[in-house]
């Protein structure tokens, strides 16, 4: 693990990232947050960490250990005067501060976004300070990182999406397909459920994070943290991040609303369907029941004049639609958004409606 050099060598490989070893750490991202109950109770967040050679781990790591990294580096690399740096020394990026007061939850939730931002600008400085055992061994995987079940890893969830099911080639030897390494539950119908051992017949790739295979003849995604690939995908059957020239399906983006007595609740949802598309009333009540993770709820749209219309059936959804083109002149929104929008209330709630149904 340990990999030192000599203070003479570093204005020769400063900037040679080609000479960094690959089990070097690029980029990590927070994937989720996880309880962790005993004597005191805290928070730790769990990092995927990806290396120069291309390799992903996942990492457990608590707000602390983040400040005593950061205190290390700091007594060592920090300039004593900003503006005159030697070359020894370098300017460190910003630690979030500690929190004394509040919901440990919620402080936990809240630091992901600074944290990552800590961490992405940690692993952009000179390549020789990523030589340091301290900071190297902040982001390696030890034995007891490697044996954690994780969990959720919502943060690397792609979007809600309409999953396309394709027939897989069942040839054994020649079919790209991984091995899972976790027992993996999948939160809907669009996701795979994976028991530790089973080899998954890889479709392709969602996004950077997941992947869309078949298992026990099941069809859905799954984070590619819970598996080690067998035999890799082609580039061809890659239509995650970055796109490709072959152009994956266009993506509409739904507006929806959750109204209860306490506020609203507003989502974007991501659906692989064209704007024109009709949905039919069972199709869109069972993604809000989705979304919400609600099942008692009703459907509703907003008429010209701003009175809330319950949906019950298809001819609902029809009159929804036809009505909201009669809109699309007066509101402006993105191109790739529905030209209506959802109200989710609770079936039981009629306090919402000008006059009673």
């Amino acid at each position: 693990m340990s990999l030192k050099l000599p203070d003479q060598d570093r204005t020769i490989t400063k900037h040679d990232f080609d000479q960094l070893p690959h089990n070097i750490p690029v980029s990590a991202t927070i994937a989720d947050i996880e309880e962790k109950k005993g004597f005191i109770d805290y928070f730790r967040f769990v990092i995927e960490v990806k290396t120069k050679g291309g390799s992903k781990y996942l990492i457990y790591r608590r707000y602390r250990e983040f400040f005593s990294l950061n205190q290390n580096l700091e007594s060592k690399y920090a300039p004593e005067d900003p503006d005159k740096p030697s070359p020894n020394t370098c300017i460190l990026p910003p630690l979030p501060g500690k929190v004394y007061i509040g919901h440990k939850q919620e402080i936990a939730e809240s630091r992901i976004p600074e944290l990552n931002t800590y961490m992405k600008r940690l692993l952009g400085l000179p390549t020789w300070l990523l030589l340091d055992e301290a900071l190297r061994m902040f982001f390696y995987q030890t034995d007891q990182d490697s044996q954690q079940q994780p969990r959720a890893l919502r943060r690397l969830r792609p979007p809600t999406r309409k999953v396309k099911t394709v027939k897989p080639k069942m040839d054994l030897l020649s079919s790209p397909r991984a091995e899972a390494m976790f027992d993996f539950r999948g939160n809907s119908k669009l996701e795979l459920s994976l028991k530790r051992g089973e080899v998954i017949f890889l479709l392709r790739r969602v996004n950077a994070d997941w992947l869309e295979g078949t298992v026990n003849n099941q069809t859905g995604i799954f984070p590619e943290s819970f598996v080690k690939i067998i035999k890799p995908l082609p580039e061809s059957d890659s239509d995650g991040e970055g796109g490709g020239a072959s152009g994956s399906s266009a993506y509409s983006c739904l507006r929806c609303y959750l109204l209860t007595p306490s506020g609203v609740d507003t989502r974007d949802v991501c659906v692989e369907e064209d704007i024109t598309i009709q949905p039919s009333h069972k199709d869109l009540l069972s993604r809000m029941r989705n979304v919400f993770k609600l099942d008692d709820i009703a459907l509703n749209y907003r008429d010209p004049e701003g009175d809330l219309i319950r949906i019950l059936d298809d001819e609902d959804v029809q009159l929804m639609i036809w009505e909201s083109r009669g809109q699309q002149g007066k509101v402006k929104r993105p191109v790739n958004q529905f030209p209506w929008e959802l109200h989710v209330t609770m079936t039981s709630d009629l306090s919402v409606y000008n006059t009673e149904i």
